[in-house]
């Protein structure tokens, strides 16, 4: 395999890694706020991407992917709020121990990670451009 194309499948495989940590990190987001149904219940608990590279036998390049979305196992806020259905005999809600600046966080180093290899596959589209104009040109 050409080292353009390697470039390319790298690029490509760290490009869905970073989309499947966005996904986790909206679903982290969109639950920030659940809690469970009943004082025993336990809300939606966070998850954290677990990334791990694979070899491609085809070109013998080493790439990233996701393998599982771990649940992170730091406690769950408690809020007093007595009104709740979730509320304990104190009168506190086990909230998820989701932290919105941390979920924002990950999300601009995802998009950052994502548009970096954006960068590589669109320079290496425009290097190819240019080897063939410089070829045609002969």
């Amino acid at each position: 395999m050409t080292d353009m194309s390697t470039a390319l499948q790298i690029a490509a495989a760290g490009m869905r890694a970073q989309t499947a940590r966005m996904r986790i990190i909206a679903e982290n987001v969109a639950n920030a706020d659940s809690t469970a149904l009943d004082p025993n219940g336990k809300p939606y608990q966070r998850k954290i991407p677990v990334f791990a590279e694979e070899l491609d036998r085809a070109s013998g390049t080493r790439l990233v992917h996701m393998v599982k979305a771990q649940k992170d196992s730091s406690d769950f806020r408690m809020v007093y709020d007595p009104g709740h259905p979730a509320a304990d005999a104190r009168g506190y809600v086990k909230y998820p121990n989701v932290n919105a600046l941390v979920e924002l966080m990950d999300m601009r180093q995802a998009q950052r990670s994502f548009e970096a290899n954006i960068s590589v596959i669109e320079n290496s589209r425009a290097m190819l451009a240019r080897t063939l104009e410089l070829l045609r040109s002969r």
